[in-house]
């Protein structure tokens, strides 16, 4: 009782009309952004967090905004996928199995409509799960103590590479990089300042939000100055034709999207797995549950709505350890957990106490954007598939004047835009190496509590470093880390390759 009653409260904070057209663009933007081959959710929210700091945004519209983006990103992927083969980010990839087959039938608007429909059941079952499970995680939390939060850290570094990962090595090098970066500035139990190399500009430290933008805005704008990609116009040589699918379609699909949205939950909830993963085990199990006839591949609707349902319910599971823990589950709730730590906002177990208009507000915020996002997917389908024309050429000129806008508008500082260029150099480096970049957003943003928990659980126990490992949670939370550490190494390679595999073989196929 006590909860609907919070979430009655947050839809108070969440009807005002600043946070409704908030949502609403958030949607519309989302959704583009999500539509564009390559952006995808996380660099559409990063672009976006000039522009909701120099609105002058309190804590709640912004997270409404960013979050609003980040359901409209997950939304937008299946356009491209669907009309173009191409996936607008990873967890699209499984849409292109039987979502281009479709579209070459003739039944593009019937697969985008239908993915619609599956992306808000994922994404509203996902929200109820938030509503229920969040809580719970926040009665365990209030168990830690310093040994246990270090060892949360380190689970959340450890798991960052996620089952789809393909180089533990790779993720280990990213999440140190992002811990040495943390490092920088004045010790603040000695006064010390650490690797500033006498720069004044560095005593305060790096902010994570410069580090943001630069890695995964401005590096999208130098892959395209590298590439020169044109403009896709493949996407005007297939027609939309039917907008609404039929009832017996919609009802063929119902129980796919229910049983997908829960497996895509699931993932989403845990540390690391993110939507990539909830997209590929809703493709793959509902396959080998429904397919009796093969048709998987060939332009199934199920085949469609399941990894639809999957991702974008594990988009909205993996809100629930940021919220709930203060330890992102996935790429993009990194860089929400960033804006949170900007608006000086901790997450956590007592998020819940100090700042139930925040936490609650959001979750309004995200079923009230979740209605908005069916509602207008499916009518402007036809608006949302021209963007996919829009040359690179018109477009990355806009993300990098939002980039260098934005961050001087926050700062006010030309020393902040050159450090901006210098992680938007790094971050086109490492894109090429193909190192992931949330492990040193993660780094960035948790180097510092992590760094504080370690002392205070040493100093406690009067420098016995044992302590880290001298309760049930404490030695749980390391075998889940450990675990999570190995498992990509032994099985990561084969899901990995499944995904692409199984891409390619089908696509083989519908040619």
């Amino acid at each position: 009782m006590e909860t609907l009653s919070n979430l009655g409260d947050g839809f108070l904070i969440a009807l005002t009309w600043q946070n409704l057209a908030l949502a609403l663009l958030g949607c519309f933007l989302g959704t583009i952004m999500g539509a564009l081959p390559g952006l995808g959710p996380s660099n559409g929210v990063a672009i976006l967090i000039p522009l909701a700091f120099t609105l002058g945004l309190g804590a709640t519209p912004s997270l409404i905004l960013l979050t609003s983006v980040y359901y409209g990103a997950m939304y937008g992927g299946r356009i491209s996928s669907i009309l173009l083969n191409i996936p607008g980010d990873e967890p699209a990839m499984m849409t292109c199995l039987d979502g281009h087959p479709m579209a070459k039938k003739g039944l593009a608007g019937e697969a985008l409509s239908l993915s619609g429909i599956a992306s808000f059941v994922g994404a509203f079952f996902a929200t109820w799960g938030l509503i229920l499970l969040a809580p719970q995680l926040v009665k365990i939390a209030l168990l830690f103590g310093p040994a246990e939060y270090f060892a949360l850290f380190a689970l959340a570094f450890m798991t960052l590479g996620g089952v789809s990962s393909t180089n533990q090595a790779k993720s280990a090098f990213a999440a140190a990089l992002g811990l040495g970066l943390a490092m920088i500035g004045v010790d603040t139990q000695t006064g010390v300042p650490r690797f500033t190399f006498g720069e004044v500009h560095l005593y305060d430290g790096l902010d994570f939000l410069v580090a943001i933008v630069g890695l995964f805005a401005l590096s999208e704008v130098f892959i395209f100055l590298e590439n020169r990609h044109g403009g896709n116009a493949d996407a005007t040589k297939l027609k939309i034709g039917k907008l609404y699918p039929p009832m017996s379609m919609i009802k063929q699909c119902i129980p796919t999207m229910l049983r997908t949205s829960f497996l895509g939950f699931l993932a989403g909830v845990l540390p690391g797995a993110g939507a990539s993963l909830g997209s590929f085990i809703s493709y793959s199990m509902e396959k080998r549950l429904v397919d009796k006839d093969g048709t998987f591949g060939t332009g199934d609707p199920r085949g469609v709505a399941a990894p639809e349902a999957g991702n974008n319910a594990a988009a909205g599971g993996a809100l629930v350890p940021m919220l709930a823990l203060g330890v992102p589950g996935s790429g993009t709730t990194a860089v929400l957990l960033a804006v949170l730590l900007a608006l000086n906002i901790t997450p956590g177990p007592l998020l819940f106490t100090q700042n139930p208009d925040v936490v609650w507000g959001l979750i309004a915020a995200l079923f009230i954007a979740n209605f908005m996002l069916l509602a207008m997917n499916i009518p402007m389908v036809g608006l949302f598939t021209r963007v996919l024309m829009v040359p690179s050429r018109i477009l990355m000129p806009i993300v990098a004047m939002v980039s260098f806008v934005g961050i001087y508008g926050i700062s006010g500082s030309t020393f902040d835009l050159l450090v901006m260029i210098g992680f938007g150099v790094m971050g086109w480096g490492l894109r090429k190496l193909d190192v992931p970049l949330v492990p040193i957003i993660l780094g960035t943003l948790l180097g510092n509590s992590m760094e504080n928990n370690l002392r205070r659980a040493i100093t406690i126990d009067n420098g016995n470093w044992w302590t880290l490992v001298d309760s049930p949670l404490a030695l749980s939370l390391w075998a889940i880390a450990i675990i999570g550490f190995i498992l990509p190494v032994v099985i990561g390679r084969t899901v990995k390759s499944r995904m692409h595999a199984r891409k390619d073989e089908e696509g083989a196929i519908s040619d």
